[in-house]
């Protein structure tokens, strides 16, 4: 007796060990599996080790129904005039079950104007980026099939348009709300709900996800938000004249007559906060009244005085060029508060 008692011992400490190696998954044991439990009661009467007894327990393990949504970054920079900007989510399925997942993504109703055409995408090689054989899968609203703690990843697209200021944020929201499975990719099952009164001998639901972003706790959904944060430049551009000389009384107090030299400059301008803008170029178209003056140049990259330009005619590769009626000129990147120009020098026919 002791040593079969020694025995049972040794075999349930090789038991413990087996299990303890097994991975731990959140969602725990599966839902629908059977868990029976055996006693056995061994006895002895008068020294005489009798016929044991045994009993036996079995249930059905429940459904419990639980998802989480992350962003894997809350802010994402953009620009105004940019197309499928992405905003990449993670949906991971933390019940113990596989669940159907119905998804939306809708833009808050604060959100000043600028976004567009939001729609989600099946991230396949879960990279966060919208490559081409995802765009030709097309949009999915809904995620089919997904096995317990399994993590598919979809990218939220959106449009931003011409006219997002810069610095304003568009936020979006991305909520994963749990189906029954529908035995079919074509579309999700039903919404699931909890189940009510007393446990019953089947497979009942229990709702345990918690509050996301804009959902409550025990709804079967989970929401997170992702933020479309816009990098614009603010540019502006200004053009003056002054009067060089003319005819008559040369460069002392000059006036606007016929034959007068008059010098132009552009100054174009980045604000303050502005992101960089870049490849600036310039045109100006002359009116017939004047006569560009090719002996003075066309000069670039001046500073908000119109000075301390260089002469884009003989730069290498050459930065500017008049082909009548067009002074055209190109500028260096202007970041932040900073100013650049361009001046040339007509004639007042």
């Amino acid at each position: 007796m002791k040593r079969t008692k020694q025995m049972l011992g040794a075999t349930s400490a090789i038991a413990l060990v087996a299990l303890s190696s097994s991975p731990a998954l959140a969602a725990g044991t599966s839902a629908g599996d059977k868990i029976t439990n055996n006693v056995s009661v061994s006895f002895d009467v008068g020294n005489i080790t009798q016929t044991a007894v045994t009993a036996s327990d079995e249930f059905t393990v429940d459904r419990k129904v639980n998802v989480t949504v992350t962003v894997d970054q809350a802010s994402v920079s953009v620009t105004p005039g940019q197309n499928r900007a992405v905003l990449a989510f993670e949906v991971t399925n933390l019940s113990n079950d596989a669940v159907d997942y119905q998804l939306s993504a809708l833009a808050d109703t604060g959100n000043p104007a600028g976004l567009n055409n939001v729609r989600i995408y099946l991230d396949t090689n879960k990279d966060g980026i919208l490559d081409q054989t995802e765009i030709d899968a097309g949009p999915i609203t809904y995620l089919d099939n997904m096995t317990a703690d399994e993590m598919r990843q979809v990218l939220v697209v959106g449009d931003i348009g011409l006219n997002a200021a810069n610095s304003s944020e568009f936020d979006v929201v991305l909520t994963a709300d749990a189906r029954a499975l529908s035995g079919t990719p074509a579309s999700p099952g039903a919404a699931l709900v909890n189940s009510t009164g007393a446990n019953t001998a089947g497979v009942d639901t229990v709702l345990a996800d918690g509050a996301g972003d804009s959902d409550n706790a025990g709804e079967g959904d989970f929401s997170a938000r992702g933020t479309y944060a816009v990098s614009a430049a603010d540019v502006t551009v200004s053009k003056t004249s002054r009067i060089i000389s003319d005819p008559l009384n040369n460069t002392t107090n000059p006036k606007a007559i016929p034959g007068a030299v008059v010098e132009y400059c552009i100054v174009v301008s980045n604000a303050s906060g502005g992101a960089t803008a870049t490849g600036i170029d310039v045109t100006d178209a002359l009116p017939a009244d004047v006569t560009y003056d090719s002996s003075f140049g066309i000069f670039v990259n001046g500073d908000a005085t119109c000075a301390n330009g260089t002469n884009g005619l003989t730069a290498t590769p050459p930065t500017a060029a008049f082909a009548d009626p067009n002074v055209t000129a190109d500028l260096s990147d202007i970041g932040s508060a900073q100013s650049r120009s361009v001046y040339f020098r007509v004639t007042i026919n």
